[in-house]
């Protein structure tokens, strides 16, 4: 199914944004440096688009905030772009403020598909968020999968793509990542320029938005039952991040800052219930300095060859992963661990070979859907690497989304899983 009927939508967008901008009234700027002591926190944005209003805890889950249009990011040309602050929740159960950058084929028809797509963000700093990197300067900033999304929006759909990872950048946070992931539908169905009221909805994401987008995909049932998703797709994703980090932080590990950086993004957010800064040694707090604000590749630099034993004493780094309150923060931001399941078709690939992420854990978690009766297909990409397994497998994600958008029963690997 294709959707083609020219309507422009800038001016709309123009004249709702004015209005938005005269009511709102933002007094907090987002992502103080520090909050809690030794947790380091992003530096803040400088834009006060990302500050948080007053009334947040009078808005619901999903409302619109503030909207700007912005002029199609580079390499996205014949789109229109409007970038829409919302409410969300975080894994406290408490308000904060999110944003999602909409993405429409200029001239596309009302009704038209709505995949939210969740980039690779391995990060800890703001700037690395993807309402910023979709307008970096510097392409080493950029979104890695923007070539696939431009395909996608060239299919006539509207793509949202949230800063998941929240105001805080909190990465390896599933929980809170899934939740805006939601939210961040909500708002561009009800933001009434857009005309995607009616849309029926996709979500996709590789890595850590592949987390990102799993974790929605099981949540939605509960935390958005409302909104139509037809099928979720996602790559890479590391479904266990207590086993992720036990296999990237035991023994030395090129990978190693990502572990670093999922363990202080979920100090992050859960600053009571994971005293990660508590347990760091010298190197380790000059290594969390070095990356609170960096991004994939200056993360990957800085922790290259560490382990665990390197940043802080080895016994206590294992006895924090074993602890009970720890043990709970990790259950509740792995896919695997999840009680609930997605309503939608599922389709997952990955490399068979990816030495990244626990394998084990997609195999369980996929078993699971097929056992509550969820339709799983899944993918082995022929690639040796983790960031190869993503070019592969796209391409098949976005027919899968297109598939079920054009109503095409599902197939199922549910018998080989």
């Amino acid at each position: 199914m294709r959707f083609t009927t020219a309507r422009p939508l800038t001016g709309r967008l123009a004249t709702a944004v004015a209005a938005m901008a005269l009511a709102a009234t933002p007094s907090l700027v987002a992502a103080p440096s520090a909050q809690a002591e030794g947790i380091v926190y992003p530096a803040s944005v400088n834009d006060s688009f990302y500050s948080t209003p007053d009334d947040i805890a009078d808005r619901q889950p999903g409302d619109v905030l503030a909207a700007r249009v912005l002029p199609p990011p580079l390499g996205f040309p014949g789109t229109d772009a409007v970038q829409l602050k919302f409410r969300s929740t975080n894994s406290a159960g408490e308000p904060i403020s999110a944003v999602t950058t909409v993405l429409s084929p200029q001239g596309g028809a009302p009704g038209r598909p709505l995949v939210s797509y969740q980039a690779i963000i391995n990060a800890l700093g703001l700037e690395c968020a993807p309402s910023t990197a979709l307008y970096a300067p510097n392409p080493l900033r950029g979104i890695r999968e923007s070539p696939g999304l431009l395909i996608a929006i060239q299919r006539g759909w509207s793509l949202a793509v949230p800063d998941h990872l929240g105001p805080n950048s909190a990465y390896g946070a599933a929980k809170v990542g899934g939740q805006i992931t939601l939210d961040g539908i909500r708002a561009a169905q009800r933001y009434a320029p857009l005309e995607l009221a009616d849309s029926p909805v996709g979500i996709a994401g590789y890595s850590g938005g592949g987390m990102a987008t799993a974790m929605a995909a099981a949540l939605a049932p509960t935390y958005a039952p409302e909104i139509p998703i037809v099928g979720s797709a996602y790559g890479g994703v590391p479904m266990d991040i207590g086993e992720m980090a036990r296999e990237l932080g035991e023994s030395a590990h090129p990978a190693f800052g990502l572990a670093m950086a999922a363990a202080l993004g979920l100090e992050r957010e859960y600053p009571d219930r994971m005293p990660v800064s508590e347990q760091l040694n010298g190197a380790g707090r000059e290594l969390r300095d070095r990356i609170a604000n960096a991004c994939t590749n200056e993360i990957l630099l800085a922790g290259a060859g560490r382990s665990m034993a390197d940043v802080a004493d080895a016994a206590a780094g294992l006895a924090l992963l074993d602890s009970p309150t720890v043990q709970e923060v990790l259950m509740e931001n792995s896919v695997e661990k999840v009680a609930t399941v997605p309503n939608a078709p599922v389709y997952e690939w990955h490399s068979p070979t990816d030495v990244l992420i626990p394998l084990d854990a997609i195999s369980t978690t996929l078993r699971r859907y097929c056992d509550a009766g969820v339709a799983v297909r899944t993918e082995l990409v022929p690639s040796p690497d983790h960031i190869t397994a993503a070019v592969i497998g796209l391409p098949g994600a976005l027919d899968f989304l297109d598939g079920r958008f054009a109503g095409v029963a599902p197939s199922s690997d549910c018998g080989t899983v």
